[in-house]
């Protein structure tokens, strides 16, 4: 039987109970405040980055894994007789995706299969999660990439963001429309299209409200869903994702529904008390 090790970016927003049980690769992109380079979700938690940023007055920057830092990944693996499968971040939102190509062409052709998720946090990890789901059903690492690929559009992540702040420190949104957010409780939703993030409806009212409106949004009417996994992921904001979760035990048969936080490099882009859910039609 091939020996298949499957591999995602620290982006993937997995939880490390979910990385752990089903041994997934984790190669982490960075945070970078100043001079002090962090490995995200190694060296910083995503509570240290709310108090960086708090302390700093400033958002960090991100940057891309290395074609180093995936070969010194890999190779073990390669050298343990397994072929690989690396589900990456969007190509159009990170240099991850060509990096990982790059370092897939020191080893020999066939060994590692990279695969574009078109998107991003568990949007990537739900894919992840099917890829798993493959692998112990004895697919080759070749059919789970094709698989997988095919998934990529049929995924659904959308997050509404509590706050307008880190939208605005990050060049998002200009000064005013903080201002007219804050002062309306203006919260928008952002939606993966294409591979990119997308502005698509803005909620206005208390969080409760917000999040009920988002729901139905999100999911009032799907029909079609994949009922065997369903997501949702914040960024320090637990409480509104376990109320989500209840809405869509309640509304939907749905195997699995995990709750996971977003790790560094998304929530450096989306501020705390982010809310996503993600799904996949089938």
């Amino acid at each position: 039987m091939e020996k298949i090790k499957i591999f995602a970016d620290s982006t993937c927003d997995l939880s490390p109970e979910l990385i752990e049980q089903h041994d997934i690769g984790i190669v982490p992109l960075n945070i970078i405040f100043g001079d002090d380079i962090f490995q995200d979700g190694v060296d910083i938690t995503t509570k240290e980055l709310y108090e960086k940023v708090e302390k700093y007055k400033c958002l960090p920057k991100t940057s891309a894994a290395s074609p180093g830092v995936f070969k010194t990944a890999f190779e073990p693996y390669i050298n343990k007789g397994y072929n690989i499968i690396y589900i990456s971040i969007s190509s159009e939102l990170s240099a991850t995706y060509q990096n990982a190509i790059l370092a897939a062409g020191m080893f020999d052709e066939g060994r590692i299969e990279i695969v574009d998720s078109r998107n991003l946090s568990t949007g990537i990890g739900i894919l992840v999660l099917n890829a798993v789901d493959l692998k112990n059903q004895g697919f080759t690492a070749k059919e789970i990439a094709q698989k997988i690929s095919e998934l990529t559009s049929k995924v659904e992540t959308e997050f509404v963001i509590d706050t307008l702040d880190y939208l605005y420190k990050g060049g998002r949104c200009n000064s005013v429309q903080r201002f007219a957010g804050g002062l309306l409780k203006i919260r928008p939703a952002i939606k993966v299209i294409d591979g990119k993030m997308t502005p698509s409806k803005k909620f206005r009212g208390k969080r409760e409200k917000v999040l009920d409106a988002f729901f139905d949004h999100v999911m009032g009417n799907v029909e079609n869903i994949d009922k065997k996994r369903v997501i949702v992921t914040h960024s320090q904001g637990l409480e509104s994702a376990l109320y989500l979760k209840e809405k869509i035990a309640q509304k939907f048969d749905v195997e699995e529904i995990l709750v996971t936080e977003a790790g560094c490099v998304i929530s450096s882009h989306c501020g705390q008390n982010t809310v996503g859910i993600i799904y996949i039609h089938k």
